[in-house]
């Protein structure tokens, strides 16, 4: 298993969290992302630095994720790709995406683009918490676990 991050809007605390985790369970981890990030110097953590552009960092993602691999993602088109390729995908408050769940909140996604094109404001995802961090945490915990079980 490798872990893929979409780093570009990755909150700094699921990062911590992950190279917290690369480093104990030695894991590879590869942060993508269109701009240089500093990363704590390991040989299971590396970034992937993309061309800006819409979705640039989501394609590379996709070409490079393998069956059993984890993608940690706010994104749902990007987990949905992940998903079919056979891939695993969390979300950085904890939601692990299932091939039903994803569809469901495509769906939801692609609602809520008509309305906001309508004129209707939508708002936007509530700020990220302590409780947010913590369930990302767990899951990522339970896949490891799993993952470290399976070897």
């Amino acid at each position: 298993m490798q872990i893929w991050v979409d780093a570009d809007a990755c909150p700094k605390a699921i990062k911590e969290i992950l190279f917290r985790a690369a480093e104990r369970v030695r894991v590879p981890l590869t942060l993508v992302a269109n701009r240089s990030l500093h990363v704590p110097r390991s040989p299971y953590i590396k970034t992937l630095q993309v061309p800006a552009g819409f979705d640039v960092a989501d394609k590379r993602i996709v070409e490079e994720v393998q069956p059993g691999d984890l993608v940690v993602t706010a994104d749902i088109p990007l987990a949905a790709a992940v998903i079919e390729k056979g891939g695993r995908a969390l979300d950085p408050r904890g939601e692990l995406y299932t091939e039903s769940s994803v569809r469901e909140r495509l769906s939801v996604r692609d609602f809520m683009d008509e309305l906001r094109s309508s004129g209707v404001v939508t708002g936007g995802p509530s700020g990220f918490s302590k409780s947010d961090r913590q369930a990302f945490a767990n899951a990522l915990d339970r896949l490891l676990s799993k993952w470290g079980k399976d070897q």
